[in-house]
């Protein structure tokens, strides 16, 4: 049963000890004139906010065939159809490719196997009555600082490709507020899974303005089972999730669908919420 995320037991035992030490210091001492336990109870509320952030639930994971579960905590922003209109250039392409000031540099057509997702493509929404069978839908979760920030895998599948991104130029960054649809495009992590009849799954792990540190616990080659973890992103951000639209249906309810009873769009949980179900 885990308890903490990986590297949460220091952050949260730290400040926990330091507090305990500075309440009993004052209880029989209190060498700093009144001030111990009420440092001390500031340190208890340290270790009480971080032992709330690092938290990592067991959760129960769904046995059910031709689903693909949420990767991530938090509200749903939207659920979109979408078309490739654009890849990231090779070598070769970089002369005849568009720049773009805030997204970086494209090339003006999609992968040859658009839902091969063989490196980082530029999506549009698909207008009503022009749907084709390599559009994606696309999931975007939204991370509150309250919520678990522990990823775990939508498939059972492994991991072929897994690339950081950044904006156009930068070693870091940008960090918009990741509940900001132009989020996409902060610092990121591309991660693909693949599973064993060939379906692919890309996962975008994406910084917000106070998360600026994503945390992979897997690599490229490793074989996940559905809802294993694989990392985490700090302290509020995004995580999209991409399928092919010609296999898979959106099945939760999103902050643009209007829901009175969802206006912040239906809350899901890494590992056990159902995202998208088989056609």
């Amino acid at each position: 049963m885990a308890l903490l995320a990986k590297g949460g037991f220091l952050p949260v035992i730290t400040p926990a000890l330091m507090g305990s030490s500075f309440i009993l210091v004052g209880w029989f001492v209190d060498p700093l004139f009144g001030l111990a336990p009420g440092l001390g109870i500031l340190m208890l509320m340290l270790a009480a906010f971080f032992a709330n952030f690092w938290r990592d639930p067991d959760r129960p994971i769904p046995r059910d065939e031709g689903i693909i579960v949420s990767p991530a905590d938090g509200h749903v922003m939207f659920a979109k159809r979408e078309r490739a209109t654009g890849r990231r250039p090779s070598a070769e392409e970089m002369k005849n490719a568009e720049e773009d000031e805030l997204t970086g540099t494209w090339h003006p057509e999609p992968c040859q196997e658009i839902l091969s997702f063989s490196t980082e493509q530029r999506f549009e929404a698909v207008p009503k009555g022009e749907e084709s069978d390599t559009d994606v839908w696309r999931i975007a979760v939204f991370m509150s600082p309250l919520d678990v920030h522990v990823n775990r895998s939508p498939i059972a599948g492994k991991i072929t490709r897994m690339e950081h991104r950044t904006g156009k130029g930068m070693r870091r960054g940008p960090f918009l507020p990741a509940f900001k649809k132009e989020s996409e495009y902060n610092e990121r992590v591309r991660t693909l899974f693949e599973r064993e009849d060939g379906l692919i799954v890309e996962i975008m792990q994406i910084s917000g303005a106070l998360a600026r540190t994503i945390v992979p616990w897997t690599g490229e080659g490793d074989i996940l089972r559905r809802g294993e973890r694989f990392g985490m992103i700090r302290l509020g951000s995004r995580v999209d999730v991409r399928v092919p639209a010609n296999r898979f249906e959106p099945c939760v309810i999103s902050a643009e669908d209007g829901d009175k009873a969802y206006p912040k769009g239906e809350f899901v949980k890494a590992g056990s919420t159902i995202l998208y179900k088989e056609l």
